[in-house]
């Protein structure tokens, strides 16, 4: 799938700006100052503006990134999905054009695992840390019910035509979720999470899974460095109407195992377990939590 659009068509960031790589733009907003730089990795759907809440909280301490992967939210159009080391690549030549040091803490929520992983695998000098938010693991199906295996997950998602069915229920989960950014990034982040460009973005980022899944089991496991897993086991009441209980319960506690096993692969590994918010909402139900896991990766790698 591609999400081909002229470039004049495409949104305009409320905040932030781009940066240059290989001729196309990248979104990136930074804030803050000092190191090591926690460095935001997006789920499917979702944009670095998400995480705005989160970044201030970080930048509070040190420097905070948030980004768009190329072909996704205020980025330039690029086909997708993509390899995780394309994302990766990219990831790496933003953060030097942007003159921003490494070692970084990674941030991954969702997807955006995958694409923590396969940064750390290419360049493991320049991991400091890791923040696990909920994340998808390359052995996800050793861990997960077959009905909720990477596969068949790819196959659960909406299409655009349920998703446009669903635009105005998106809309106002949108707009509570957002109710504590600042109004002049709120109102438009709304409007373009619900316009068909970025709903067909969503969909096209998630149809290559398995294959994001395999392209990881080929290199190493996640260097020894910091890691804080933040596991949710909260009810979904969307997962609740489409799922028993019975698989329900074993995908939270697939999650909980496959995070264990992430954290003890580690020296200083810890997985924290929240069960009063949900995937999709951890970052704004739970900001102090996630706020708290980054100054805890953080002060751990800044030590000897």
């Amino acid at each position: 799938m591609t999400n081909d659009i002229a470039s004049s068509e495409r949104l305009a960031p409320p905040i932030g700006g781009f940066q240059e790589i290989d001729g196309r733009r990248v979104f990136v907003h930074r804030s803050g100052s000092g190191g090591p730089a926690v460095v935001f990795l997006p789920g499917a759907s979702a944009v670095g503006l998400d995480y705005l809440g989160v970044q201030q909280g970080v930048s509070r301490f040190t420097t905070a990134v948030t980004y768009d992967r190329g072909g996704t939210g205020y980025s330039d159009p690029l086909p997708l999905p993509r390899t995780a080391a394309a994302v990766a690549t990219e990831l790496h030549e933003l953060l030097r054009a942007q003159n921003i040091a490494a070692p970084y803490v990674l941030v991954a929520h969702s997807l955006g695992g995958f694409y923590a992983h396969r940064f750390a695998q290419l360049y493991p000098q320049d991991m400091a840390g890791l923040v696990w938010l909920d994340a998808f693991h390359r052995d996800w199906d050793d861990f997960m019910p077959p009905t909720a295996g990477l596969a068949a997950t790819e196959r659960m998602g909406p299409d655009l035509e349920q998703l446009e069915q669903m635009r105005p229920a998106l809309r106002a989960m949108h707009a509570e979720m957002y109710a504590d950014h600042p109004e002049r990034v709120r109102q438009p982040l709304i409007e373009a999470h619900v316009s068909d460009d970025w709903m067909r973005v969503g969909i096209a980022e998630r149809t290559k899974l398995a294959d994001l899944a395999t392209e990881l089991r080929a290199g190493p496991d996640i260097p020894d460095v910091p890691v804080v897993a933040l596991t949710v086991v909260g009810a979904d009441p969307a997962q609740q109407a489409l799922t028993s209980e019975e698989t329900l319960q074993e995908m939270h506690d697939g999650r909980t195992r496959m995070d264990a096993a992430l954290v003890s692969a580690v020296s200083h590994g810890e997985q924290r377990i929240l069960s009063d918010t949900v995937h999709h909402r951890l970052c704004f139900d739970r900001p102090d939590a996630v706020v708290q896991a980054v100054r805890d990766v953080v002060d751990r790698a800044s030590r000897p």
